[in-house]
């Protein structure tokens, strides 16, 4: 009955191109207060004071550190024998029943302290034992310095989800960092927050070892090691130097690559603070930097050709300029030889004091399997109390419920209100509605009206108003529906579209940000936006950068379509409701906390509960990001809000639709 209605589009605006052109406007204006805040550092003060901003910054980004007092209980649990070195097999706990894995190596005939460097791995799901890293840590070894070798969370030996019983894992790498990275997220925190700990507390161990000088440390890795050596670069004071591959560019130059990111490359608000990539690289200054770069990588060239360029003059104002530089190699996105080559150069050079560049035929693998630290092949078989980023999730989680527990209720829904204000509204560029009609239709004895109007300067927001054609005369009340797939999912709501108009209300189907009409052009029909990594995703990343959400934003076209509902001439202003319906029933339950002009809400089909869904380990994560604003669980959680609204009389949790006000109509 309404499917000839699921694909009407908006006349006279390119709705397609406005989700991506605002987000690339609020970028490039965060880039601009960035790029002018490093214009103005002209003193070796105004450059620490901006180096402590960042890693003050950064920290406030990824949810606060979890604590470094704890043990390392390290242990080696073998060695293996190399070409003119040997390999202890480490395992030590950066926090409290989290085991790592770790292999460190050791040039034959040290004596003494000497320089050392943590390689941190990419998105390989061998990581430290892969054929890529195995051959950069024998450059480096070879070239006389201490490495150690770091397993990442997910990858390696440290598959959070691994079985011992059937020796089998449902996900790792990639698949496993998003999955309970996007968990971290309404706690308030990022999966980089694990993840930079991890190599804080690997450095510790550094710190311990006999053969190490603590005052030459230093750090590499590429792609996602490249990442984790960014976060350990502006964080940890204790670096020397730094050589991050894969990674460094700055969000203007990547905004143009049309890609997502992985779940620790994202740091909410580190883009709203005015920093970017640049400043992970001037926080190191006057420490040497090797930026490693491939030509042909996803990664742009020239974002790296760029960062490099714009800081120069930071090691310069310390008369150190030629200790930043870049590595380039014609490749694709990968720590090719050519690149461990120029880091083993330049590590012996700032770290034991003389260049020394391995020759290929010294480079002999081992084994993987000789270079496990486990019996299993996994801290998850060899440790029954082992702790994965879930179990951490769950764990903060149930601090912050019972934080709030502890609260008294009228301070904590203030607190929450406030929040919820701040972060929904807070920010935003008024603007005038500035409604129109674009078009309408029939179906059978239903009316159907077509709106769009601005919600916010760029983004215009859309809906299709459905009413019994026998009270188009009257002033009639209005209930706005808030589901996933907007109006192109009137079919599967037809029956509440039906029982609202019978009713003798409009039922108004709005189209939020991104959703229905409203859709960005998708490359090929063969697309699916809503998939992991997919088209909504990245702009669902963007807006966390710049210290917003999908879903605050969507909870914001709520709250102006009420205003719209208010201002229509036809519309009964005293009596506004909201319907919200799965995933994006949240919004409208958002929504009516912060308007009282809306007489009920009722919700349908919907989360119960966002801690809830962090205590499910495995789940739907398709269209995840959308109910997600990051730090909400340190103040509230659905269930509150649902005590809140139905203290106020407003909350309606019946399937049946109200009847109308007869005195309304």
């Amino acid at each position: 009955m309404f499917e000839k209605f699921e694909n009407v589009q908006i006349a006279h605006f390119d709705v397609k191109s406005q989700l991506p052109r605002w987000i690339y406007e609020s970028a490039m204006r965060a880039a601009g207060e960035g790029s002018k805040a490093r214009d103005a550092v002209r003193s070796l003060e105004d450059l620490a004071r901006r180096q402590k901003d960042i890693r003050e910054g950064l920290a406030r980004c990824l949810g606060g550190m979890p604590s470094s007092d704890t043990p390392l209980h390290a242990v080696v649990t073998g060695t293996a024998a190399g070409n003119g070195f040997r390999v202890e097999k480490v395992v030590f706990e950066p926090r409290p029943q989290v085991y790592a894995t770790a292999n460190v190596y050791i040039p034959e005939g040290v004596t003494g302290r000497r320089g050392a460097v943590l390689l941190l791995c990419g998105h390989r799901e061998q990581a430290k034992h892969c054929d890529e890293y195995q051959t950069v840590c024998h450059y480096l070894v070879h070239a006389g310095l201490i490495v150690m070798a770091l397993d990442p969370i997910g990858q390696g030996e440290r598959f959070g989800f691994y079985d011992p019983q059937s020796g089998e894992t449902p996900m790792t790498s990639v698949t496993e960092h998003e999955n309970v990275g996007r968990q971290c997220m309404p706690l308030g925190d990022s999966l980089a927050r694990y993840m930079l700990h991890d190599a804080v507390r690997a450095v510790d161990y550094l710190c311990t070892r006999p053969e190490v000088d603590p005052a030459k440390i230093g750090v590499t890795g590429h792609s996602g090691g490249g990442t984790q050596t960014s976060l350990l670069m502006m964080y940890d004071e204790r670096i020397a130097a730094a050589a991050p591959g894969g990674f460094i560019m700055n969000r203007p130059y990547f905004l143009l690559t049309g890609k997502a990111q992985d779940a620790e490359q994202k740091w909410p608000g580190f883009s709203a603070l005015g920093f970017d990539h640049e400043d992970i690289v001037l926080a190191m200054a006057p420490r040497p930097v090797l930026v490693l770069a491939t030509t042909y990588d996803s990664v742009p060239i020239e974002g790296a050709r760029h960062t490099v360029a714009v800081n120069r003059r930071f090691w310069e104002m310390y008369g150190a300029g030629s200790d930043l530089n870049i590595a380039e190699d014609e490749n694709v996105h990968r720590f090719t030889v050519p690149l461990a080559r120029a880091a083993a150069g330049f590590f012996s050079k700032h770290l034991l004091g003389c260049e020394v560049i391995p020759e290929d035929g010294a480079i002999q693998l081992l084994p993987a399997q000789e270079l496990k630290c486990t019996k299993s092949g996994q801290v998850a078989g060899d440790y029954p109390d082992a702790r994965n980023v879930h179990k951490e999730n769950v764990e903060r989680l149930e601090s912050f419920e019972a934080a709030r527990r502890a609260t008294p209720e009228g301070q904590r829904k203030r607190s929450a209100l406030e929040w919820l204000r701040r972060t929904v509204i807070g920010g935003r560029k008024a603007c005038d509605l500035n409604p129109r009609p674009s078009g309408g239709g029939e179906i059978e004895q239903l009316w159907v009206y077509r709106t769009v109007w601005w919600s916010q300067p760029g983004l215009l927001n859309h809906s299709l108003q459905f009413l019994d054609s026998s009270l188009a005369s009257r002033k009639l009340p209005v209930t706005i529906a808030v589901w996933d797939g907007g109006t192109k999912q009137l079919e599967e709501h037809a029956a509440w579209i039906q029982e609202t108009c019978a009713a003798g209300r409009i039922a108004m189907v709005l189209n939020p940000t991104g959703i229905g009409a409203l859709l960005p052009y998708v490359n090929n029909a063969e697309e699916r936006p809503f998939k992991r990594f997919g088209l909504m995703d990245r702009y669902s990343d963007e807006l966390m950068w710049l210290g917003d959400s999908m879903a605050a934003v969507r909870t914001y076209d709520v709250l102006r379509a009420v205003e719209l509902a208010s201002a229509l001439k036809y519309i009964d202003s005293s009596d506004i409701r909201l319907y919200g319906s799965g995933k994006y029933a949240l919004y409208a339950e958002l929504a009516a906390l912060l308007e009282p002009r809306v007489r009920s809400v009722s919700l349908a089909n919907r989360m119960n509960s966002i801690g809830d869904w962090i205590r499910e380990p495995f789940y739907d994560e398709h269209d995840s990001l959308s109910f997600i604003i990051p730090g909400m669980l340190r103040y509230f959680d659905v269930p509150d809000a649902d005590g809140w609204l139905a203290e106020e009389g407003r909350l309606n949790t019946a399937e049946s639709v109200p009847a109308v006000n007869d005195a309304a109509v």
